[in-house]
C-alpha cells in the first residue's frame, strides 16, 4: 500500500495521543503495517503534544519537515506551529478553537487572532478542512471528546485507508463505556464536517 504519514499535533490534555493511538490499533485490526509515535512536550497540561501515525512499509518512528501527508491540529496555533511538516499536497485538519497558553493567561504573551492564523494555513496548505471540534463535543454532552471529534473528521477526509466502520469497532473495543455513546456521536459529527 501507499505510504500515509499523519501528524497530530495538541496541547496536553486534548486526548490526540489516544486518537493517534487509536487509528494505529484500527490500522493494524486491517492489517496495515503501522508504526505509532508520540513526543511530549510539557508533562502536564498545557504543553506541546506531537504524535504520528505511519501507515505503510515505513522503518522509522519519525515525520520530517515537509513529510506529513495528513496534519490533524487539536488547537489553530499548534496547527500553525506544525505547518513545516507540510508540502503542498498536504491536507490539513485543524480544530478552530484556541487553547491559549498559560503564558496569555497570566498576561506575558498574546494570542493572535484566530482568523489571521486559520488565513495563514490556508494560503500554505493544499486542503484545509476547518471545525469547531470543542463546540461540537460541547453539543454531543462530552466536552472531553474532542478527540473523537478530530477522529472523524480524519476518517471523513477518507485521506487514511480506515473506514468508519472499522475506527467505531476499535472505539467500541478501546475507549470507556462510560462515554461510548457520545464518543460515536462526536466521531460521527466530525466525520459529517469534513465529508
Amino acid at each position: 500500500m501507499e505510504t500515509k504519514r499523519l501528524v497530530f499535533i495538541g496541547v496536553g490534555g486534548q486526548g490526540n495521543l489516544l486518537a493517534s493511538r487509536l487509528v494505529g490499533e484500527a490500522a493494524l485490526s486491517m492489517n496495515i503495517p503501522t508504526v505509532v509515535s508520540e513526543i511530549h512536550g510539557m508533562a502536564q497540561r498545557g504543553g506541546i503534544v506531537e504524535s504520528a501515525v505511519l501507515l505503510g512499509d515505513v522503518s522509522s518512528p519519525i515525520v520530517s519537515s515537509s513529510e506529513a501527508d495528513v496534519l490533524i491540529g487539536f488547537e489553530p496555533l499548534e496547527t500553525l506551529r506544525a505547518l513545516g511538516k507540510c508540502n503542498k499536497d498536504t491536507v490539513v485538519i485543524t480544530n478552530i478553537h484556541p487553547l491559549p497558553p498559560f503564558t496569555v493567561a497570566v498576561g506575558q504573551g498574546t494570542y493572535p487572532p484566530v482568523e489571521e492564523t486559520l488565513q495563514f494555513i490556508r494560503e500554505r496548505a493544499n486542503k484545509v478542512i476547518e471545525l469547531d471540534g470543542n463546540a461540537i463535543a460541547e453539543e454531543v454532552g462530552n466536552p472531553l471528546s474532542l478527540n473523537m471529534v478530530m477522529l472523524g473528521a480524519l476518517i471523513g477526509s477518507g485521506t487514511t485507508p480506515i473506514g468508519a466502520d472499522e475506527m467505531k469497532k476499535v472505539l467500541s473495543t478501546s475507549t470507556k463505556k462510560a462515554f461510548l455513546e457520545s464518543n460515536l456521536k462526536a466521531f460521527d459529527m466530525g466525520m459529517a464536517k469534513a465529508e
